[in-house]
């Protein structure tokens, strides 16, 4: 398994050319061969670099498995390392640092817990995506250059037919977790919103099955996403 050292500071990544000679820096947007790439550990150590690991991803290319440290450098400031917004598009960095980048960038999601005035919970059945089958809370990915916020109140009326009014006041959770190996993580906004006992559900037919209302406990044993069990264990609180 090949092992190499993602180390980033401010924004900044440590690059080396194919000799193991760094730092370098990335041009955007430049075409060519691979001529930059992560560094290995013992090339960070030639250059006296010392660094605290953060996690470790495993990273599938083809048939190889590459085994990255992810690593936060003991330095003030690298001021000749290169951006990492420039670094992705370069066609001369290795793309296995490309990918490093890519795992490195939260996925933002935004959830609600609709509640009525029996104190029940809105829960829908979906029909594609990460929890096929399975119960979960309506929400989805926040868009780009949109609020958490406003991304809980369109996945409401998007997946439920339900225009709701929610406040900033109205967070109930803010949690991050990295699931699985591969590394990629993922930050949840969740929202607590009570609605009017007659609203009508209007699932949306090609992502929702149907949606429904249950208990807190009960939503909390068909619950299948880990940010949705904790949101909802905090209305216990």
């Amino acid at each position: 398994m090949n092992q190499t050292l993602y180390l980033e500071h401010d924004g900044k990544v440590l690059l080396v050319d194919l000799d193991g000679k760094g730092p370098q820096k990335a041009v955007m947007g430049r075409n060519g061969d691979v001529t930059l790439r992560l560094p290995t550990i013992s090339e960070v150590e030639a250059m006296g670099i010392d660094w605290v690991e953060r996690r470790v991803n495993r990273i599938r290319f083809g048939k190889e498995i590459h085994e990255v440290i992810y690593a936060l450098p003991e330095i003030d400031w690298p001021e000749h390392w290169t951006w990492k917004d420039k670094l992705i598009s370069d066609d001369c960095v290795h793309p296995l640092a490309r990918e490093c980048v890519y795992r490195s960038m939260h996925r933002v999601v935004a959830k609600v817990i609709l509640i009525n005035s029996h104190n029940e919970v809105a829960m829908a059945k979906v029909k594609r995506g990460f929890f096929t089958g399975h119960w979960t809370l309506p929400g989805g990915f926040v868009d780009y250059a949109e609020h958490p916020l406003e991304g809980a109140r369109r996945e409401v009326l998007e997946e439920l037919g339900l225009s709701v009014q929610i406040d900033a006041q109205d967070i109930v959770q803010i949690a991050e977790r990295i699931f699985t190996s591969e590394g990629v993580q993922f930050l949840s906004f969740t929202y607590k919103c009570n609605v009017d006992d007659g609203v009508q559900f209007e699932p949306k037919a090609d992502e929702i099955e149907e949606a429904k209302w249950f208990s807190i406990d009960q939503a909390l044993a068909n619950a299948a996403s880990l940010f949705d069990v904790e949101a909802l264990r905090s209305l216990h609180e």
